[in-house]
């Protein structure tokens, strides 16, 4: 059983929401991220990223560094861009993008589910990106950025969460890139009652994005357990902020690879070499109306030479397996490794990755400024990812880009 709790939320003022919110903190550089926070004054990002509120060759990791997060996060509580609900509750967060809308709910998940592998992941974690969100974290006592989390569709939470919107959202604005935000808050205590025990009859949760905050979230909650041997489970550490969306509503980009040579081939003899693991053949056109070549998983497209290819996986190649019959997978254990030489794509770099936001001219305009070929592929499913966790399995790196992405900001657990 899944235990999903209310909470009281910290979240921006209405007419504040449209300026805090944020993409998360990771997907910025350092310079990237202090030109937009010297844009945008309340941006959340200023307090994910609080190394732009010191000069370009400070330490990052210092701890004043993180103490500034935690001031910031005060001081926008008492300006009064921030405000705590008086009472525990849920709250429903929708976006749309191109016409899709999905919703989710934003509630409190257990570090004790997460640790018994009732919530499950499908990536490991680089020590060195969970200890700054450990510092993060513990430093402003709160969770600032929210786990993306996903389920198995459920009826009742279905029901509750469209009668909820049939009510005047708590914020409603369309950001920078078009995506439109929307939230209603959860108070009413029979529903809030109906969806803990739909959760609970949940035996699995899976983290769509997020394994880094996750994983630093659940280590803060242990870290307080050892400081307060007493506490007796219902204290808020033992909880991390989460966004939990039904399966069915969930949308998953394709994950691209752009390789930096060819591994002393030419492009000749690399396509020969493709031929003995795929179908191969030309495509006409180029840049976004490729899009239509790729039907159906197994098939991916590869940008060589001025050129693209269709490749179609040989039937001798796929697999039974959940993560070997992966297309990245196979790409990656029949083609990068043999032939490219490429046999870690953690840590190779040769290789590269591109997020499906960005389309096939990225990739064109990649290979021509400083790689050799691109590999577009067929987007990972949200049961694929399923059937990988539900094995205890990881997916190869860079499997899934989910999009559109949860903005910081709107919802904050403090504890």
């Amino acid at each position: 059983m899944a235990i999903i709790v209310p909470f009281q939320c910290i979240h921006p003022a209405p007419e504040y929401a449209a300026q805090v919110a944020a993409l998360p903190y990771d997907v910025y550089n350092r310079k990237e991220a202090a030109k937009e926070t010297a844009k945008h004054p309340l941006s959340f990002l200023n307090i994910d990223r609080p190394e732009t509120q010191f000069p370009p060759d400070a330490d990052m990791y210092a701890p004043q560094v993180y103490e500034k997060a935690n001031e910031l996060l005060q001081s926008w509580l008492r300006r009064g861009v921030l405000e705590k609900e008086a009472e525990r509750g849920y709250a429903l967060y929708e976006q749309t993008m191109n016409k899709r809308t999905q919703t989710g709910l934003v509630a409190c998940a257990s570090i004790d589910d997460y640790c018994d592998q009732v919530i499950r992941r499908h990536e490991n974690t680089r020590p060195e990106k969970e200890e700054d969100r450990v510092r993060h974290i513990d430093a402003c006592s709160a969770q600032t950025g929210p786990i993306f989390l996903a389920y198995r569709k459920n009826a009742v939470i279905q029901e509750i969460a469209e009668r909820v919107k049939c009510g005047a959202p708590h914020f409603d604005f369309v950001a920078e890139d078009g995506i439109r935000h929307r939230g209603w808050s959860i108070t009413d205590q029979e529903q809030i009652k109906a969806i803990q025990t739909a959760f609970a009859g949940i035996d699995r949760i899976y983290i769509a994005d997020g394994h880094h905050r996750a994983a630093s979230a659940v280590r803060v909650g242990l870290q307080r357990r050892r400081e307060h041997p007493g506490y007796d489970g219902t204290e808020e550490f033992n909880y991390f902020l989460s966004v939990l969306f039904p399966d069915e509503e969930l949308q998953i980009l394709d994950y691209n690879r752009v390789i930096r040579d060819l591994n002393g081939r030419t492009p000749e003899e690399l396509l020969q070499e493709a031929e003995k693991v795929f179908e191969v053949r030309p495509c006409a056109g180029s840049g976004e109306a490729l899009h239509a070549e790729l039907r159906r998983k197994g098939e991916l497209l590869l940008y060589l030479a001025n050129r693209w290819y269709h490749l179609t996986i040989r039937p001798e190649y796929r697999k039974d397996d959940p993560v070997d019959v992966l297309d990245v997978s196979i790409l990656q254990d029949a083609f990068l490794h043999p032939v490219l030489g490429i046999g870690d794509p953690k840590t190779d770099p040769r290789i590269g990755f591109v997020g499906g936001i960005r389309g096939y001219q990225e990739l064109e305009r990649r290979v021509h400024e400083d790689c050799a070929a691109a590999f577009a592929m067929y987007p990972t499913s949200i049961q694929e990812l399923f059937a990988v966790a539900d094995t205890g399995r990881l997916m190869p790196p860079k499997s899934t880009w989910f999009e559109p992405k949860l903005r910081s900001g709107l919802y904050i657990h403090a504890f």
